[in-house]
């Protein structure tokens, strides 16, 4: 199997589908984890994916979302284990919604 002191990632760049992410790679002795990046940007079937994989020096979990875009980071420190995507993050509709309603509040105000 794999040395002890080898850490193993699943790679790939900007990818659409997780199923495009296959590609393993061997980290770099400093880089300890694997990290899966998952973004997305707009709502319904119009919303657009991106998933990028990689070794990482270190762990940079995050996990923002807008509403209308979302951005979340995950990291695991044993070989392979960033097989699936960091699909976690969602479209928050409520936040949507609020965002709507409190433009079209500003706007009969202003009296536009």
């Amino acid at each position: 199997f794999f040395p002890a002191s080898s850490l193993f990632c699943y790679t790939c760049e900007n990818e659409h589908s997780n199923w495009n992410c296959l590609k393993t790679y061997k980290c770099e002795d400093n880089e300890k984890y694997c990290t899966t990046t998952y973004s997305t940007a707009g709502i319904g079937k119009d919303a657009g994916h991106r998933i990028t994989k990689k070794c990482s020096a270190d762990c940079p979990e995050t996990n923002v979302n807008f509403g209308v875009a979302a951005y979340s980071t995950k990291c695991c420190s044993t070989s392979l284990c960033n097989f699936s995507g960091a699909n976690s993050i969602r479209i928050n509709y409520a936040v949507v919604l609020l965002g709507i309603a409190g433009s079209l509040i500003c706007v009969l105000r202003v009296g536009l």
